[in-house]
């Protein structure tokens, strides 16, 4: 999913946006009964530059905890799953420390609105659109970033699901087929809301020759599935080092390269030509990192593993339409008045340019 855009203030924490408040005596209720341990004074603020579910940080006195929502309005089927991101993090962390370690879940709608998770709160910083002020001093800040990334990236899909507890997350047989099958659902549920058949059919021929294309399968293992650099949370100090990776509400276990396609689709190409197809991504604002290149995260991925790679174009085109859904998804609950967040009303505009970039990947 798509964050805020360059314009936006650089804000990690920000009071609760109008429309997002949840019942907090309800929570406040729930959690000093599950969570005996916590004592203070309540309160909340937001996470507010994530863009479909709602996240929270709560304060009890000194402890601080992340409770996290699904976004309000029609959800699509299997998305912002709750207990499958609690789930993941609650076993994770064992063998990949940098998964916020779960610690909640709540399956009852009627005390927030909405199934919810509590997870631990890391301190740390995410890059968003600038090097932080605290890297600034590192050469290569942007390459050194990108690169951890990456490392990042490569050390989850070493994890074996079985011996963390995972091994039931996902079905890696037909794995390909079955994510094809269930965005051409999620895109025909909200096409609609589109206005332009050109779009539409643009759309579907991407999603057709992804499964006229699809490769085969090397390897199975722990897929995070919307994983890009900030939904990584770095050491404040230390561009090299990722301490942190959110957002698994998508995890499962299936082909990890789709991983690194999903990765590509964000990522910035200061070697792409300038307002080219191939130069667009749906998060704005991105190339003042300098990240590097997406050959060399290619390259680098490839230092740390035995896959064949060359299919990733493949990859790279199905992130591309995937995100494409997604955009689609976001801008149709506003169109829907599902949601009072003045940027999901622009994410319409990415639809077409990101899927004509999928469809340079598919004929190149």
């Amino acid at each position: 999913m798509t964050s805020g855009s360059a314009a936006e203030p650089q804000v990690e924490l920000a009071p609760v946006r109008a429309g997002e408040e949840l019942d907090w005596q309800s929570l406040e209720r729930y959690l000093r009964q599950h969570l005996p341990e916590l004592d203070g004074e309540f309160s909340v603020l937001q996470f507010p530059r994530g863009s479909a579910n709602l996240t929270y940080r709560v304060k009890f006195g000194e402890s601080l905890l992340v409770v996290r929502r699904p976004p309000f309005g029609t959800l699509a089927p299997r998305a912002h799953d709750m207990a499958r991101e609690y789930k993941v993090l609650s076993r994770l962390h064992a063998g990949y420390p940098r998964a916020p370690r779960a610690l909640l879940h709540c399956a009852d709608p009627t005390v927030i609105g909405a199934e919810f998770f509590v997870n631990e709160y890391r301190e740390g910083i995410v890059v968003w659109d600038t090097v932080p002020d605290s890297m600034q001093s590192f050469a290569d800040a942007g390459h050194r970033i990108g690169f951890a990334v990456i490392d990042a990236l490569a050390d989850l899909h070493e994890v074996e699901p079985a011996a963390v507890g995972l091994g039931d997350l996902g079905r890696p047989e037909g794995y390909l087929d079955r994510q094809l099958a269930g965005w051409k659902k999620r895109w025909a549920a909200v096409e609609a809301e589109v206005g332009d058949d050109d779009t539409i059919e643009l759309v579907r021929d991407v999603a057709n020759r992804l499964s006229a294309r699809k490769p085969i399968s090397q390897r199975s293992g722990i897929v995070h599935n919307d994983y890009k650099v900030d939904n990584c949370q770095f050491a404040a100090d230390d561009p090299t080092r990722v301490t942190s990776v959110f957002d698994w509400d998508m995890a499962t276990v299936g082909d990890t390269l789709v991983d690194l396609g999903t990765l590509l689709n964000y990522w910035p190409d200061a070697t792409a030509d300038p307002g080219s197809d191939a130069a667009f991504t749906a998060v704005p604002g991105m190339d003042a990192l300098e990240l590097p290149s997406r050959h060399a995260v290619v390259e680098r991925y490839a230092q740390n593993s035995t896959l064949d790679l060359s299919d990733v174009g493949w990859y790279e085109a199905f992130g591309c339409w995937k995100t494409v859904v997604i955009l689609q998804q976001l801008y149709a609950r506003f169109v829907r008045g599902e949601s009072t967040d003045p940027r999901m009303g622009e994410r319409g505009a990415a639809v077409a340019p990101l899927a004509r970039r999928a469809l340079g990947l598919l004929r190149a």
